[in-house]
């Protein structure tokens, strides 16, 4: 249960005399900020000095209720000493593909572009490869923009000045750093669900080749201008155009990472700069047009089509760009959250009321999603955002099943544990927060903050399995499995090599389609404790990824940039070099080579 005691100071907030004509008329000039936020002992703590203990060095928050911004406030520094004001830009990362997509609809709207013929009709510099799965159906834009496709490629790199940035033929091409394959449809378009950003650039491509202008260009014309946002871009670091007020990227010590400022030629997948207070207004224009209000550029229709479910396969559900969520107080919202390296954030925003908080932080994930997540839930607890739960239908838990359905689960849809524990007679569903569940009977239970209900079921081998259960429908999802043991990025993460590449072979060898044994998934893990600055894990995990993908250069290059930053130069060369070996193309360890014979 939350336990959290809320304090806040009231603050009559105005915004700083360089907002334009466009936030003026989204601002309630008087309304409760946030200052400081509970933590575990029932106490609270400035979100400043919260900043300073986690070394997250800049956070940035607005929030909206009743379609206007009613509060916005800002944290620490854009870089070195200088502070942020609420009119510093962010890099959003991948909330970049939920503008992507409504930028998509709203041309599909003036009869530009058409989102359900095959996406190759629009394609000129490149095709997508025809394969089994994709001969008879072809891929459209909307299967792109909805993760429908099943087209590989998760996320990109990072790049920087000075470094040699990939265009958008040679990222769909694989021939960039990590990613040495062309992407490629891995299931039959419309029947399941895998988050890929190079879906994303793919679509950015057509829609370049077909009209003739660049994505960022687009943007400005059709959403940026009209809505007089002057401090959001598609326009990157390297290009006329780009924000001079901007946030720098940090790393897990608070130091600003190369240059501070990413460059990301795959723009629709991540490349879009903006700050909190214009990206509230770009949102609430589309709740005003979902509720059939009055928006300035976003049609009742086209708001429908932005959020309308397209898949179930996800929790809550995906629509075209926004994931779709039935949580936080019962509400029903469109979210996208964004995490490059050393910067992030979150867009939360109701399908009624107006309702919505957006926030972006200059730090790695393990230090800003924590703080973050805990400053979101205190914000819907403080604001009221909270519709209480149907329980006219609870009955009392069985002991027996109580008995089988605690313990640790494994989560098959995002990876990751969650546990269900038993607490005062009451039980709880633990993940990032804890939901408390309510019995309806047949081994099935309703969520507090959940859309879905959840139905406990033992599966062959004895292990307690969870199934997704949309209300009023025949509709389930396997989403959770119980765990005897440790699975193996757990070993892994013990840094107890030889165990975790037994249990990863194993796993690959008995479930070869398991998300957790997939290269991409083991390279990402790897890079998230590289983020962390733990490099004997990093290495372990990375080692793992050679010896399962012995083939892949993209792992070897890895491996070698772990060995690289941690020290190793001797390593890190010889590991270059082999992935030089599998991958003559990879200019990114001809430069590291290089670079360290030179040092």
């Amino acid at each position: 249960m939350n336990r959290f005691i809320s304090i806040f100071i009231l603050l009559a907030l105005t915004f700083l005399s360089c907002k334009t004509e466009s936030q003026e008329r989204y601002i309630l000039k008087k309304k409760n900020a946030i200052s400081k936020i509970p933590i575990e002992n029932g106490d609270t703590v400035s979100i400043q000095d919260l900043m300073s203990k986690n070394g997250l060095k800049g956070l940035s928050v607005a929030v909206f209720e009743d379609y206007k911004i009613v509060w916005a406030d800002t944290w620490g520094v854009k870089h070195d000493s200088v502070p942020l004001d609420k009119n510093t830009a962010f890099s959003t990362a991948s909330i970049s593909k939920a503008i992507t997509a409504v930028l998509f609809v709203v041309l599909e709207e003036k009869g530009l572009i058409d989102l359900t013929v095959p996406v190759n009709t629009y394609l000129k510099r490149w095709k997508i490869p025809q394969n089994e799965f994709n001969k008879d159906t072809p891929v459209t834009l909307e299967h792109l923009l909805s993760h429908t496709a099943g087209t590989t490629q998760h996320g990109f790199s990072d790049f920087y000045e000075g470094d040699e940035i990939p265009t958008i033929l040679e990222s769909v091409q694989g021939k960039l750093p990590r990613y040495d394959k062309e992407i490629e449809i891995t299931f039959k378009p419309g029947t399941n669900w895998n988050y890929s950003g190079g879906g994303y650039t793919i679509a950015m491509m057509a829609m370049e080749d077909h009209l003739g202008k660049s994505l960022a260009d687009l943007a400005q014309e059709y959403l940026f201008d009209p809505l007089k946002l002057k401090g959001t871009t598609m326009k990157q670091p390297n290009e006329v155009g780009f924000l001079t007020n901007v946030a720098k990227v940090h790393n897990a010590r608070g130091e600003i990472i190369r240059t501070g400022i990413p460059i990301t030629p795959q723009v629709s997948a991540s490349g879009l700069w903006s700050n909190p207070t214009e990206m509230s207004i770009l949102i609430i224009e589309i709740q005003k047009a979902i509720n059939k209000d009055s928006s300035s550029i976003f049609s009742a229709k086209t708001a429908q089509r932005i959020t309308d479910v397209v898949t179930r396969k996800t929790i809550g559900g995906w629509s075209l760009g926004w994931e779709r969520m039935y949580g936080f107080g019962n509400l029903e919202w469109f979210s996208h959250g964004g995490a490059n390296t050393g910067v992030g954030g979150n867009v939360y925003a109701t399908m009624e009321g107006g309702k919505g908080i957006v926030f972006f932080g200059n730090g790695p994930n393990d230090i800003r999603i924590p703080l973050l997540d805990k400053l979101k839930d205190n914000i819907i607890k403080t604001h009221g955002w909270k519709k209480p739960l149907d329980k006219s239908n609870v009955e009392e838990i069985p002991e027996s099943l109580v008995a089988e359905i605690t313990g640790r689960y494994e989560d098959l849809i995002w990876g990751g544990i969650a546990r269900v524990e038993q607490k005062n007679e009451k039980i709880f569903f633990i993940r990032s927060n804890e939901a408390e569940l309510f019995y309806v009977g047949d081994n099935t239970f309703m969520r507090d903050e959940f859309p879905t209900m959840f139905k406990f079921s033992p599966n062959a081998n004895g292990k307690t399995e969870i199934f997704n259960v949309w209300d009023s429908s025949d509709e389930y999802e396997l989403a959770f499995r119980k765990i005897i043991g440790k699975l193996p990025f757990e070993l892994a993460e013990e840094n107890n090599y030889a165990e975790a590449l037994l249990a990863y072979q194993k796993l690959k060898k008995e479930n070869p389609s398991h998300n957790m044994v997939q290269e991409s998934t083991i390279n990402r893990f790897g890079y998230e404790k590289l983020g962390e600055n733990n490099y004997g894990v990093a290495i372990t995990i990375f080692r793992i990824n050679v010896e399962l993908y012995s083939n892949s250069a993209n792992v070897y290059d890895s491996l070698a940039e772990a060995y690289m930053l941690s020290g190793d130069k001797e390593s890190a060369i010889d590991f270059y070099k082999k992935s030089l070996e599998l991958n003559p193309k990879n200019t990114n360890a001809v430069k590291m080579i290089e670079k360290m014979i030179e040092k």
